[in-house]
């Protein structure tokens, strides 16, 4: 049988003082008893007396407060019939015990739910059916708090049914799903235990089938009352709610009612049952509940509990041992001499006497408080040891946090290192000062991020230093309670000590009275002696001392029958003695004994769940590997497709390519998350398997669409994607091989994936077609629309040529009349070069879309090369632009209020906008092509006709300059110097104004290749390449013909052979 191992605390020298001590003392020792007989290790069913005194001592005391304090000292995770029992006798006090048991046991659920969960992960018998009972005693609990109208019995009328449901058809349904809830956890209980039976070829009438069918009583009782309430609630709902709605209620009541039944019809078929309860039979079918009058047909199911036969009581001791003296003490029956002469003082007994009562009585009550004490140490120690264990474990698990803290701080600094000195390689690369910006600017947030993670760890780490202080405190604590302890159990020695001393001292003075005694009789001896001289001398009275003698001889007989009678008391007070000594040492010695078979036991456990954590460890481990295995051999998949010669006819979009890379992205985030978590629980790699897996697929299918992209862009791009995608598919190969090394796992960083993915998401953000402000289907609409604004611009150009000149001849005369007849013929001369030009450009473009269209519409030609398009737009607005802005700078000149500059920058404006429309034009037509090879003769005059106008204007700019000559006529020495020096200086400001309009145009140049970047990718195809020649007149823009946003491709990649030249800026 088991015993109670922690007993609650009690003053060690407590002696009963009155009634209400000595009452609650004795209902402790009742309910102590009952627990310790009903909850044992035995494979047999709890008594119904020592369940039914548990649970009339919780009405006794309007609670479970003495229950739990002896059951939480119950040693439940060393057998599992212990637990399996505990929670039958727990299940029985929630059912028919006081309503605060309820309350009470809502504070031990933790205790509860850790005995399932430790019994749950061991492979035993009992212990899989304690996991399942566990839940439904907390199912039970949870239920019966929400909702206080159901008592823990279930037993309610239908009118307080009524009343909890209420009218709210959302509450009626949620308290429906709890009682679907509740009769699950209780079928699943009863088809584990019917399960086990079948298993271990079991019948109800042996003790081990009865012990697991034992708290299947209970279990009926519940169901009969959960099934009734159900059936009401279920056509309550079907009276508010159309049936389609319902459908999945309906469903899962057939399964719990089929299960029911079967449940009932076996548990009558078993003997064991027939004597203990009457169950109940269910109909044959589920009641409709699509058919109102189908409730009047539902029978609510009675279960009815026989009358019991009283069970033989075991004898037990009740009463205190202070009221009276032992049930087995021997009656001292009264002397010969107490019956000749009376009871000595008119006492009935003698003071040896008493006084050897008291002494047993005395022994007893100290054997008591012994057992007492001894409890109540054990109690402590094992309330201390387990605290000690708890706060180890808890200092040993913030070691570990601050040494992962301590390795991710390092691993902090050592990426902070990288990254800055990629900062200061980014720095020193003058050839990629762009790029190198936008990772500086990237590394700068990473490293703000880093800094701010790094203070968190800082705290953290400080935290842990706090809370590793307050754990050493605690750990002191517990050791000044361990040594108090010690002191306690050395002072209950001693005071055992005291006691066998005390019990020598009163044995010495039995031993003196039984030698005064002794002294007495040898007087009497004497006495007798002289009697008999004094009859050798006094014959007279013979006869009298004759009768005198008689009367001697029989109070000898007397005392000799008296001391024989205190040596025999004496003797039986030793041998008691001596059996209290023998039981304590036997005692001690089964203690001792008990002690180490229970840390046996234990080491054992531990051993065996040490080595079933192991073998946990190796096999997620080995998932893991597998799993890193499969993602290697997908990713060495995708990478080997690169070089494939049966891939070059895959491709793909930049915008899915794009997609799948922001997508691998994620993944590596959920891959960091996965392997952070597997670090912390070693014994769950499932989240690590998962993101595994994911980014394994995603990382492969984005190498692959790399690949595949490209394969349609320029050769510089498509160059770095593939090195990108080889380097990503490295890494992540390097990783997969980190993951299946045990040494390696813990140094994975997952992290360094990121770099190859956006580098792959900025190409593919870069090869994405930049489009206009307009859709696709409007693009064949656009180029005609930009086309003819274009002419139009041209021709209203020519128009206000002709206005300025004829203005020229009224307004001017002689040598500046001259000078702008020469610019404005020139310009003119101009204008219509690049009339023909956009002429033939357009002819050129209508024979392309007609050759390339095939059976496509126009439209559909034009959004399928979008990028060609939108070139040949930009171009057209390009050309329409520097047309308007050249007319406008010779009208500022003619009327001088222009400068002569700003007509030759306008000149080599338009002559590089016109060799970005023949480019376009050239892209996709025909080599052979009659009107390309007009569009490129047409190229060549505009470039000579763009030439004259600079010509004609840098003469005419020397003449009327030539015309004031410096008259240095009455100018002295010193004046001369003076103005000299003042040259000087002007031309020394100049300079450094020149120098500086240098560097605004170089910053102009910069800015307008950025905008020309963001407007269109570099990849793009030729007639969509960044400009050469910047635009440094600053004005406004016509309303028609807008500056492009896309500007031609550079001038070194210009064929000479198409009549195209370089335009060059000339700087003054």
């Amino acid at each position: 049988m088991n015993s109670i191992k922690n007993v609650p605390a009690r003053v060690l020298s407590r002696r009963p003082g009155h009634s209400l001590e000595a009452e609650r003392e004795q209902f402790d020792k009742t309910q102590a008893i009952s627990i310790s007989k009903a909850i044992n290790t035995q494979e047999a069913p709890v008594k119904e007396k020592h369940a039914r005194r548990i649970i009339l001592g919780t009405h006794h005391e309007k609670g479970a407060f003495t229950f739990w304090s002896y059951a939480i000292g119950l040693p439940l995770p060393s057998s599992s019939i212990l637990s399996w029992k505990f929670c039958h006798v727990l299940h029985k006090v929630l059912r028919d015990g006081h309503p605060n048991v309820l309350h009470d046991c809502q504070r031990y659920r933790s205790n509860i739910r850790e005995i399932g969960d430790l019994w749950g992960h061991l492979h035993d018998r009992y212990g899989q059916l304690v996991n399942v009972y566990t839940k439904l005693l907390l199912t039970k609990i949870s239920f019966h708090l929400k909702h206080p109208q159901f008592p823990a019995g279930l037993e309610v009328t239908d009118e307080v049914l009524e009343k909890a449901a209420g009218t709210d058809v959302n509450n009626i349904f949620q308290l429906t799903v709890e009682m679907f809830d509740y009769m699950d956890c209780e079928l699943k209980l009863s088809e584990s235990v019917f399960r086990q039976l079948n298993t271990a070829i079991a019948v109800s009438q042996m003790s081990t089938g009865q012990c697991r069918l034992a708290p299947l009583i209970q279990v009926i009782q519940d169901c009969s009352h959960l099934y009734h309430y159900t059936v009401k609630l279920l056509f309550k709902l079907h009276s508010c709610l159309p049936a389609d709605t319902l459908q999945g209620h309906r469903d899962r009541f057939h399964e719990q009612f089929h299960s029911l039944r079967n449940f009932f019809r076996r548990a009558s078929d078993m003997l064991y049952f027939k004597r203990l309860i009457q169950i109940p039979r269910l109909p044959e079918g589920p009641p409709n509940f699509l058919r109102a009058s189908a409730l009047a047909e539902h029978i609510k199911p009675v279960v009815v509990i026989p009358e019991e036969a009283p069970e033989d009581e075991e004898p037990e001791n009740l009463i205190e041992i202070s009221m009276g003296p032992p049930v087995g003490e021997p009656v001292v029956v009264a002397d010969l001499f107490d019956q000749t002469f009376g009871p000595p003082n008119g006492s009935v007994k003698d003071d040896r006497d008493l006084r050897i009562e008291s002494l047993k009585r005395e022994v007893e009550m100290l054997r008591s408080e012994l057992e007492k004490i001894k409890l109540e140490a054990q109690r402590y120690i094992s309330q201390l040891k387990s605290q000690v264990n708890a706060l180890e474990g808890e200092l040993e698990e913030q070691r570990k946090q601050k040494q992962k803290a301590l390795v991710d701080n390092e691993q902090l600094r050592h990426e902070l290192a990288q990254l800055r000195a990629a900062q200061l390689e980014g720095e020193r690369s003058q050839g990629l000062r762009e790029e190198a910006e936008r990772k500086a600017s990237a590394t700068e947030a990473r490293y703000n991020k880093l800094k701010e993670k790094h203070s968190e760890l800082v705290h953290v780490h400080a935290e842990l230093l706090r809370k590793n202080a307050d754990t050493a405190k605690q750990l002191t604590v517990t050791q000044q309670s361990q040594e108090e302890v010690a002191r306690v159990k050395e002072q209950l020695a001693f005071q055992v000590e005291q006691v066998k001393r005390e019990s020598e001292l009163k044995l010495e003075e039995q031993s003196d009275q039984l030698e005064k005694l002794k002294r007495e009789l040898e007087a009497k001896a004497g006495e007798l002696a002289h009697v008999q001289e004094a009859l050798s001398h006094t014959q007279q009275s013979k006869s009298e001392l004759s009768s005198r003698l008689d009367t001697l001889s029989a109070e000898k007989d007397a005392l000799s029958g008296a001391v024989r009678q205190r040596e025999a008391d004496l003797l039986a007070a030793q041998t008691l003695v001596r059996e209290t000594e023998a039981a304590l040492n036997r005692e001690q010695q089964r203690s001792s004994r008990e002690q180490g078979e229970l840390q046996g036991q234990l080491a054992e456990k531990e051993s065996q769940e040490q080595g079933l954590r192991q073998r946990l460890l190796d096999e997620q481990f080995a998932v893991l590997q597998g799993a890193a295995a499969e993602a290697a051999g997908i990713l060495q998949d995708a990478v080997s497709k690169l070089d494939d010669p049966l891939h070059l006819r895959c491709t793909s979009s930049p915008d899915y390519l794009v997609s799948r890379a922001q997508e691998a992205l994620d993944a590596v985030s959920a891959l960091e998350e996965g392997h952070a978590q597997y670090l912390t629980s070693l014994a769950d790699a499932s989240t690590l398997v998962a993101a595994l897996t994911r980014f394994s697929h995603l990382a492969a299918d984005t190498i692959v669409n790399g690949g595949a992209t490209s394969h349609l862009a320029p050769t510089d791009p498509a160059d770095r994607l593939i090195d990108t995608c080889r380097e990503c598919g490295a890494r992540a190969l390097e990783l997969m091989g980190q993951l299946q090394d045990r040494q390696a796992l813990r140094h994975v960083q997952a992290s360094l994936l990121r770099i190859p993915l956006q580098g792959i998401l900025q190409l593919g953000q870069e090869l994405k077609p930049k489009s206009l402000d307009v859709r696709q289907e409007e693009l064949g609409a656009m180029v005609d629309k930009e086309m003819a604004t274009t002419s139009a611009a041209i021709e209203d150009a020519v128009r206000r040529i002709e206005d300025m000149m004829n203005q020229a001849r009224h307004a001017s005369s002689g040598v500046k009349l001259e000078v702008n007849e020469r610019i404005l013929n020139s310009c003119t001369d101009l204008m219509k070069a690049i009339r023909l030009l956009v002429m033939t450009s357009t002819s050129l473009q209508k024979e392309i879309v007609e050759s390339g269209r095939g059976a496509a519409t126009q439209q559909e030609f034009y959004a399928k090369n979008s990028r060609w398009t939108e070139g040949l737009i930009s171009a057209s607005k390009a050309v329409g632009w520097g047309a308007t802005q050249l007319v406008e700078a010779a009208d500022k000149v003619v009327l001088h209020m222009g400068k002569y500059e700003e007509l030759i920058v306008c000149s080599h404006e338009i002559a590089a906008s016109t060799a970005q429309l023949v480019a376009a034009s050239k892209v996709k037509a025909d080599k052979h092509s009659p009107h390309l090879s007009r569009l490129q003769e047409c190229s060549r005059t505009v470039n000579e006709r763009a030439a004259n106008v600079v010509a004609s204007t840098k003469s005419g700019q020397e003449q009327i300059e030539d015309r004031d000559t410096m008259d240095f006529s009455g100018l002295s020495l010193i004046k001369l110097k003076k103005q000299e020096m003042e040259t000087q200086v002007r031309v020394l400001e100049l300079e450094k104004t020149l120098e500086a309009e240098r560097m605004r145009l170089g910053e102009l140049r910069k800015q307008h290749y950025v905008l020309a970047g963001a407007s269109g990718s570099p990849g793009e195809e030729a007639a969509s390449q960044p400009s050469a020649a910047p635009r440094s007149v600053t004005t406004k823009k016509p309303p028609l013909a807008q500056k492009p946003s896309m500007a031609p491709r550079q001038d070194h990649q210009l064929d000479k052979k198409d009549g195209i030249y370089p335009a060059q800026l000339v700087n003054y």
